[in-house]
Protein backbone atom coordinates (compact mmCIF):
# COMPACT_ATOMS: atom_id res chain seq x y z
CA UNK A 1 0.00 0.00 0.00
CA UNK A 2 1.20 3.70 -1.01
CA UNK A 3 0.40 6.18 1.23
CA UNK A 4 -0.49 9.10 2.60
CA UNK A 5 -4.06 7.50 3.11
CA UNK A 6 -7.92 8.12 2.75
CA UNK A 7 -9.30 9.85 5.60
CA UNK A 8 -12.59 9.02 7.03
CA UNK A 9 -14.21 11.62 9.60
CA UNK A 10 -17.15 9.73 12.04
CA UNK A 11 -18.67 10.86 14.80
CA UNK A 12 -21.25 7.55 15.43
CA UNK A 13 -23.91 8.98 13.90
CA UNK A 14 -25.73 6.81 10.75
CA UNK A 15 -24.22 8.49 7.94
CA UNK A 16 -21.11 8.54 9.90
CA UNK A 17 -21.05 4.60 9.53
CA UNK A 18 -22.08 4.73 5.80
CA UNK A 19 -18.95 7.26 5.60
CA UNK A 20 -16.36 4.55 7.10
CA UNK A 21 -18.01 1.66 4.61
CA UNK A 22 -17.81 3.60 1.36
CA UNK A 23 -14.25 5.25 2.35
CA UNK A 24 -13.47 1.43 3.68
CA UNK A 25 -14.36 0.29 0.09
CA UNK A 26 -12.44 2.98 -1.82
CA UNK A 27 -9.52 2.01 0.37
CA UNK A 28 -9.90 -1.51 -0.87
CA UNK A 29 -10.08 -0.31 -4.87
CA UNK A 30 -7.22 1.65 -4.46
CA UNK A 31 -5.26 -0.51 -2.50
CA UNK A 32 -4.03 2.25 0.03
CA UNK A 33 -4.96 2.61 3.94
CA UNK A 34 -7.79 3.74 5.54
CA UNK A 35 -7.25 6.40 8.82
CA UNK A 36 -10.75 6.53 10.65
CA UNK A 37 -10.51 9.84 12.57
CA UNK A 38 -13.05 11.34 14.91
CA UNK A 39 -12.55 15.08 16.15
CA UNK A 40 -13.44 16.05 19.52
CA UNK A 41 -14.59 19.43 19.92
CA UNK A 42 -13.12 20.78 22.30
CA UNK A 43 -11.89 24.67 22.70
CA UNK A 44 -8.81 24.53 25.29
CA UNK A 45 -8.53 28.48 25.27
CA UNK A 46 -12.62 28.70 26.59
CA UNK A 47 -12.81 25.72 28.59
CA UNK A 48 -12.42 25.82 32.39
CA UNK A 49 -11.14 22.27 32.51
CA UNK A 50 -7.47 21.18 32.57
CA UNK A 51 -6.16 17.98 31.18
CA UNK A 52 -6.72 15.94 34.01
CA UNK A 53 -10.23 16.87 34.63
CA UNK A 54 -12.91 14.58 34.75
CA UNK A 55 -15.03 16.10 32.36
CA UNK A 56 -12.58 16.27 29.14
CA UNK A 57 -11.33 12.60 30.20
CA UNK A 58 -14.86 11.07 29.45
CA UNK A 59 -15.26 13.20 26.15
CA UNK A 60 -12.14 11.25 24.90
CA UNK A 61 -13.19 7.86 26.08
CA UNK A 62 -16.34 8.55 24.57
CA UNK A 63 -14.43 9.71 21.45
CA UNK A 64 -12.29 6.85 21.46
CA UNK A 65 -15.01 4.47 21.60
CA UNK A 66 -16.33 5.84 18.45
CA UNK A 67 -13.60 5.66 16.52
CA UNK A 68 -12.67 1.78 17.74
CA UNK A 69 -16.03 1.08 16.65
CA UNK A 70 -15.93 2.72 13.14
CA UNK A 71 -12.61 1.13 12.63
CA UNK A 72 -14.37 -2.55 13.26
CA UNK A 73 -17.19 -1.47 10.69
CA UNK A 74 -14.49 -0.59 8.03
CA UNK A 75 -12.29 -3.39 8.49
CA UNK A 76 -15.74 -5.62 8.32
CA UNK A 77 -16.82 -4.23 4.72
CA UNK A 78 -13.00 -4.40 3.52
CA UNK A 79 -10.95 -6.99 4.83
CA UNK A 80 -7.48 -6.78 4.30
CA UNK A 81 -7.35 -3.00 4.19
CA UNK A 82 -4.80 -1.40 6.67
CA UNK A 83 -6.92 0.42 9.23
CA UNK A 84 -6.08 3.14 11.64
CA UNK A 85 -8.03 5.03 14.56
CA UNK A 86 -7.39 8.38 15.64
CA UNK A 87 -8.80 11.17 17.84
CA UNK A 88 -8.30 14.36 16.92
CA UNK A 89 -8.87 17.33 19.40
CA UNK A 90 -9.89 21.03 18.81
CA UNK A 91 -12.18 22.84 16.16
CA UNK A 92 -13.30 20.13 13.65
CA UNK A 93 -12.87 22.39 10.79
CA UNK A 94 -9.45 23.68 11.30
CA UNK A 95 -8.55 19.81 12.32
CA UNK A 96 -9.65 18.44 9.14
CA UNK A 97 -8.59 20.82 6.85
CA UNK A 98 -5.02 20.68 8.35
CA UNK A 99 -5.22 16.70 7.50
CA UNK A 100 -5.97 17.75 4.41
CA UNK A 101 -2.60 18.96 3.19
CA UNK A 102 -1.47 15.48 3.15
CA UNK A 103 -4.11 13.45 2.50
CA UNK A 104 -5.30 11.32 -0.78
CA UNK A 105 -8.69 11.72 0.15
CA UNK A 106 -11.12 13.20 3.06
CA UNK A 107 -14.64 11.25 3.05
CA UNK A 108 -17.21 13.08 5.19
CA UNK A 109 -21.37 12.17 5.61
CA UNK A 110 -24.04 14.45 5.54
CA UNK A 111 -25.35 14.52 8.78
CA UNK A 112 -24.42 13.86 12.17
CA UNK A 113 -24.86 14.60 15.85
CA UNK A 114 -22.47 17.20 17.26
CA UNK A 115 -18.68 17.02 15.98
CA UNK A 116 -18.51 18.16 12.66
CA UNK A 117 -21.77 17.03 10.76
CA UNK A 118 -24.81 18.41 12.17
CA UNK A 119 -27.20 19.00 9.42
CA UNK A 120 -27.19 17.19 5.55
CA UNK A 121 -24.35 19.28 4.59
CA UNK A 122 -23.95 21.72 7.71
CA UNK A 123 -21.75 24.70 7.57
CA UNK A 124 -18.83 22.74 8.70
CA UNK A 125 -18.86 20.28 6.65
CA UNK A 126 -19.65 22.69 3.40
CA UNK A 127 -16.47 24.85 4.67
CA UNK A 128 -14.65 21.56 4.74
CA UNK A 129 -15.64 20.44 1.11
CA UNK A 130 -14.71 23.84 -0.14
CA UNK A 131 -11.57 24.85 1.31
CA UNK A 132 -10.11 21.16 1.46
CA UNK A 133 -6.26 20.60 -0.33
CA UNK A 134 -7.09 17.28 -1.14
CA UNK A 135 -10.60 15.86 -3.18
CA UNK A 136 -12.84 15.37 -1.07
CA UNK A 137 -15.82 12.54 -0.92
CA UNK A 138 -19.30 12.92 0.33
CA UNK A 139 -21.16 10.05 1.66
CA UNK A 140 -24.80 9.71 2.25
CA UNK A 141 -26.93 6.59 2.62
CA UNK A 142 -28.05 4.81 -0.56
CA UNK A 143 -30.24 2.46 -0.92
CA UNK A 144 -28.77 -1.02 -1.18
CA UNK A 145 -27.00 -2.06 -4.45
CA UNK A 146 -27.19 1.92 -5.30
CA UNK A 147 -23.58 2.07 -5.32
CA UNK A 148 -23.40 -0.28 -8.38
CA UNK A 149 -24.85 2.31 -10.36
CA UNK A 150 -22.51 4.44 -13.48
CA UNK A 151 -20.28 7.34 -12.40
CA UNK A 152 -21.25 10.81 -13.80
CA UNK A 153 -18.62 13.50 -14.35
CA UNK A 154 -19.84 16.75 -14.68
CA UNK A 155 -17.71 18.46 -16.69
CA UNK A 156 -17.13 22.37 -18.23
CA UNK A 157 -14.20 23.76 -20.19
CA UNK A 158 -11.98 24.84 -17.85
CA UNK A 159 -8.23 23.86 -17.36
CA UNK A 160 -9.61 21.78 -14.23
CA UNK A 161 -11.92 19.41 -16.79
CA UNK A 162 -8.85 16.78 -17.05
CA UNK A 163 -8.55 16.31 -13.64
CA UNK A 164 -12.83 15.69 -13.70
CA UNK A 165 -12.13 13.01 -16.35
CA UNK A 166 -9.38 11.10 -14.98
CA UNK A 167 -11.30 10.88 -11.75
CA UNK A 168 -14.38 10.00 -13.34
CA UNK A 169 -12.94 7.07 -15.21
CA UNK A 170 -10.65 5.73 -12.87
CA UNK A 171 -13.66 5.53 -10.51
CA UNK A 172 -16.01 3.83 -13.16
CA UNK A 173 -12.52 1.18 -14.29
CA UNK A 174 -12.36 0.35 -10.49
CA UNK A 175 -15.94 -0.46 -9.72
CA UNK A 176 -16.47 -2.25 -13.61
CA UNK A 177 -19.29 0.17 -14.31
CA UNK A 178 -20.14 3.03 -16.78
CA UNK A 179 -19.79 6.72 -17.55
CA UNK A 180 -21.86 9.00 -18.04
CA UNK A 181 -20.39 12.68 -19.14
CA UNK A 182 -22.09 15.38 -18.66
CA UNK A 183 -21.72 19.04 -20.00
CA UNK A 184 -24.60 21.67 -19.62
CA UNK A 185 -24.92 24.73 -21.86
CA UNK A 186 -28.16 26.19 -21.21
CA UNK A 187 -28.15 28.64 -23.44
CA UNK A 188 -26.41 27.59 -26.66
CA UNK A 189 -27.95 28.16 -30.51
CA UNK A 190 -28.50 24.77 -32.20
CA UNK A 191 -24.81 25.92 -33.94
CA UNK A 192 -23.13 26.16 -30.62
CA UNK A 193 -24.55 22.84 -29.08
CA UNK A 194 -22.95 21.02 -32.13
CA UNK A 195 -19.85 22.64 -32.02
CA UNK A 196 -19.69 21.97 -28.20
CA UNK A 197 -20.95 18.67 -28.13
CA UNK A 198 -17.91 18.04 -31.18
CA UNK A 199 -15.70 19.65 -28.48
CA UNK A 200 -16.83 17.64 -25.52
CA UNK A 201 -16.11 14.13 -27.64
CA UNK A 202 -12.85 15.18 -28.62
CA UNK A 203 -12.17 16.15 -25.06
CA UNK A 204 -13.24 12.63 -23.83
CA UNK A 205 -11.59 10.63 -26.97
CA UNK A 206 -7.94 10.61 -25.10
CA UNK A 207 -10.00 9.27 -21.74
CA UNK A 208 -11.26 6.44 -23.87
CA UNK A 209 -8.64 4.78 -25.11
CA UNK A 210 -6.57 5.46 -21.90
CA UNK A 211 -9.47 3.06 -20.61
CA UNK A 212 -10.95 1.44 -23.34
CA UNK A 213 -12.80 -1.10 -20.73
CA UNK A 214 -15.04 1.79 -19.86
CA UNK A 215 -18.55 2.11 -21.35
CA UNK A 216 -18.71 5.80 -21.90
CA UNK A 217 -22.02 7.93 -23.08
CA UNK A 218 -21.45 11.85 -23.63
CA UNK A 219 -24.67 13.84 -22.57
CA UNK A 220 -24.63 17.79 -24.06
CA UNK A 221 -27.44 19.04 -21.93
CA UNK A 222 -29.47 22.37 -22.35
CA UNK A 223 -30.84 22.56 -18.42
CA UNK A 224 -29.04 24.34 -15.88
CA UNK A 225 -26.33 22.29 -14.43
CA UNK A 226 -27.62 22.11 -10.87
CA UNK A 227 -31.19 20.65 -11.95
CA UNK A 228 -29.33 18.18 -14.25
CA UNK A 229 -26.86 16.83 -11.50
CA UNK A 230 -29.51 16.20 -9.14
CA UNK A 231 -31.61 14.33 -11.61
CA UNK A 232 -27.96 12.12 -12.57
CA UNK A 233 -27.33 11.72 -8.94
CA UNK A 234 -30.97 9.50 -8.85
CA UNK A 235 -29.69 6.07 -10.06
CA UNK A 236 -25.96 7.21 -10.13
CA UNK A 237 -23.20 5.27 -7.58
CA UNK A 238 -20.81 8.84 -8.03
CA UNK A 239 -20.93 11.68 -9.32
CA UNK A 240 -17.63 13.63 -9.80
CA UNK A 241 -17.18 17.29 -9.99
CA UNK A 242 -14.27 20.01 -9.75
CA UNK A 243 -13.79 22.68 -7.56
CA UNK A 244 -13.16 25.65 -9.42
CA UNK A 245 -14.53 26.14 -13.13
CA UNK A 246 -16.20 28.00 -15.97
CA UNK A 247 -19.70 26.88 -17.10
CA UNK A 248 -20.91 23.68 -15.33
CA UNK A 249 -19.43 23.72 -12.06
CA UNK A 250 -19.20 28.01 -12.01
CA UNK A 251 -16.64 30.03 -9.57
CA UNK A 252 -15.94 28.23 -6.74
CA UNK A 253 -17.81 25.43 -3.97
CA UNK A 254 -18.88 28.53 -2.91
CA UNK A 255 -21.45 28.89 -5.96
CA UNK A 256 -25.15 27.84 -6.16
CA UNK A 257 -24.64 25.44 -8.85
CA UNK A 258 -22.11 23.01 -6.64
CA UNK A 259 -24.17 24.06 -3.00
CA UNK A 260 -27.29 22.86 -4.59
CA UNK A 261 -25.32 19.45 -5.80
CA UNK A 262 -23.45 19.03 -2.34
CA UNK A 263 -27.50 19.47 -0.67
CA UNK A 264 -29.66 17.69 -2.56
CA UNK A 265 -27.27 15.14 -4.86
CA UNK A 266 -28.91 11.67 -3.52
CA UNK A 267 -25.34 9.77 -4.82
CA UNK A 268 -22.25 9.92 -3.31
CA UNK A 269 -20.70 12.92 -4.53
CA UNK A 270 -16.81 13.25 -5.38
CA UNK A 271 -14.77 16.69 -5.41
CA UNK A 272 -11.98 16.34 -7.36
CA UNK A 273 -9.05 19.48 -6.96
CA UNK A 274 -7.18 20.44 -9.67
CA UNK A 275 -3.05 19.55 -9.51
Amino acid sequence: MRNPAIVVATDGAESGTTAVRWAAGEARRRQQPLRVVHVLDWDWTTARYDFGGGTFETARRLAETVVAVAGREAREAAPGVEVTTDVLIGNPTAQLLADSGHTELLVLGTRGKGGFAGLRIGSVSQRIATHARCPVAVIRSQEPGAERGPVVAGVDDSPGADAVLEAAFTAAHDRHTALTVIQCRPRATPELQDTARADLMAHVAPWREKFPDVPVGVLLSPDGAAATLVAASRDAGLVVVGSRGAGLIAGTLLGGTSLQLLQHAESPILIVRRP
